[in-house]
């Protein structure tokens, strides 16, 4: 999802000023009552009313009781929609709602291990996403020719906009099927693999099912006249599947394009690991907003151009090499669908490492300047406006730019602080594997990437993750020696930094305590090598 610095639509709010209410804990925390059960298996029907944009369906909910006692289930859904029923066995549950929180009276005694089924029943005009994907829920669109153009898009607004579910990161559903119903002249693509569709005089309903783990908010309908060509892509883990889902007058354009999706393909299993999701094939389908990472369905609506809409973000040039949507959306398929933050207050984890990613797609099909010349670049989209690691369990992300831009430049930085590409890209590749398919907290990112880059990074990620300052190193020079330390900084703030000494690169350890550094010669003059995000000031001795 794009939160960029020009098309913000929120103002943001100071995380110590702002207040939470009831309704944001319930969203955000892992109540009592999402926590005694597991999610196993989602069985999801829709039916889409097209011209009456309304919606109705049923979610068989399947789950592993993890903690006997309990007599109440949490379910989200927000309104307008509707809960029409609940029921378990075949008998009727009474709802008791508190805002888009229904928590559902179970009659039947659960026991620890069993594997229940519950029935929820759903109806309604969902919430009309204003500006998608920023602003979330359905879109009601036409192609060129004036048929329906129908997709959603909800990681923000959350997937309970439209349908009732367990709307919350930590548990993520292992499985799921989908069963979508549209007029006739219609086609739903959904996310996983197409297992059947069945037709009537008026309309046709598509079964799409999910083998691996999905997060809810990944999961996704697009509904439009589609056409569908595809291509076997020979990866690390044997012949994937790319199915390329376009509005038919767009066919031409999107086979040209779209040749660059083997090309992320390629880059991004070289950098972290094969493509997760195997099982459940890989998609770019065209949507009626810019695009979104949902689980091997990602949307795309960049009007079959490089960069973002035809713009570099970086203003290198660089960013005018590649699709931003294709290459950064598809990115999230590592961070976002296959490592996913537990809580949204930990969404760089899915922003920041994507967002380097567009810079890693570069230094694989051109070379590690061009990557470094363009991360850089990016920076000057950064806001410091309020830290990137937001509020826990009340739903309160950081700030939306600088979990991208602040959070790319953090893991550029991280790489040439260790000196060795190849353990740097062991090391992202083995976030992907150690992290397979789980929801993840900060803590862990932060240990792990300590512990297999062998230093302890506490303090750099106090910096760049929960602070907005930029570090400042001041010094001091008098002859062959220069004095410096770091100002404006988190307490212990050690960051190792390369400065250009007389136009030689020089690494040094700067800590919040003064240190020297003796050259050989005398020092004429000192800058700080690009690659840092640090500000540098001389005092006079």
């Amino acid at each position: 999802m794009k939160y960029l610095p020009f098309i913000l639509l929120f103002t943001s709010l100071s995380v110590f000023s702002q207040k939470y209410t009831r309704q944001d804990t319930l969203r955000g925390a892992i109540t009592p009552e999402r926590a005694w059960w597991d999610l196993t298996h989602y069985d999801l029907s829709v039916d889409v009313d097209p011209d009456a944009k309304l919606i109705l369906g049923t979610n068989i909910i399947t789950y592993t009781v993890l903690e006997e006692g309990m007599e109440e289930l949490q379910i989200d859904l927000q309104s307008p929609m509707e809960i029409t029923l609940a029921t378990q066995d075949g008998i009727s549950l009474k709802i008791r709602s508190e805002g888009d929180a229904h928590f559902i009276k179970l009659k039947k005694k659960q026991y620890q291990g069993d594997n229940n089924q519950l029935i929820v029943g759903f109806e309604g005009k969902p919430r009309v996403a204003k500006k998608a994907p920023w602003d979330g829920g359905f879109t009601w669109s036409k192609d060129n020719a004036g048929r329906p153009f129908i997709a959603t898009a909800n990681q923000g607004i959350g997937a309970s906009v439209w349908w009732p579910n367990k709307d919350h990161n930590y548990d993520e559903v292992d499985s799921l099927d989908m069963h979508v119903t549209v007029p006739k002249e219609l086609v739903d693509v959904s996310n996983g693999r197409l297992v059947g569709i069945d037709s009537t005089a008026i309309s046709k309903t598509y079964h799409w099912t999910v083998k691996n783990p999905i997060n809810s908010y990944g999961v996704n309908l697009n509904i439009g006249n589609y056409i569908r060509f595809s291509q076997t892509y020979q990866g690390e883990k044997g012949p994937l599947d790319m199915d390329f889902w376009v509005i038919k007058e767009n066919e031409e354009k999107a086979k040209e394009q779209f040749k660059q999706a083997p090309l992320m393909m390629e880059a991004f299993e070289h950098w972290f690991g094969p493509y997760p999701f195997y099982e459940d094939s890989y998609k770019l389908v065209e949507a009626p907003y810019l695009g979104m990472e949902h689980q091997s369905s990602v949307t795309y609506g960049n009007k079959y151009q490089n960069g973002y809409l035809g713009r570099d973000l970086s203003g290198t040039g660089w960013g005018l090499k590649f699709d931003f949507i294709i290459i950064h959306e598809s990115g999230h398929e590592w961070f976002a669908n296959n490592i996913t933050s537990k809580d949204v207050a930990d969404l760089w984890i899915h922003e920041s490492f994507t967002n380097y990613s567009e810079s890693l797609f570069l230094d694989y099909h051109y070379g590690k300047e061009a990557a470094t010349e363009y991360v850089i670049g990016t920076r000057k989209n950064i806001q410091n406006d309020e830290p990137i690691i937001g509020t826990y369990d009340v739903r309160k992300t950081g700030s939306g730019g600088d979990m991208y831009y602040k959070g790319g430049n953090l893991l550029h930085m991280l790489r040439m602080i260790t000196q060795d590409d190849e353990l740097w890209r062991s090391t992202l590749r083995g976030l992907n594997a150690e992290f397979c398919h789980e929801t993840v907290t900060t803590k862990q990112i932060e240990n792990y990437l300590s512990l297999h880059l062998g230093r302890n990074l506490k303090y750099v990620f106090n910096q760049y993750l929960r602070s907005t300052k930029i570090p400042v190193l001041e010094y001091q020079k008098s002859k062959n020696k220069v004095s410096f330390r770091y100002i404006n900084a988190v307490r212990n703030f050690d960051m190792p930094i390369q400065l250009l000494i007389n136009g030689e690169r020089q690494w040094v350890s700067p800590t919040t305590q003064w240190k020297t550094f003796k050259a050989d010669g005398k020092i004429k003059t000192i800058k700080i090598a690009n690659d840092f995000y640090v500000d540098l000031k001389k005092i006079n001795p």
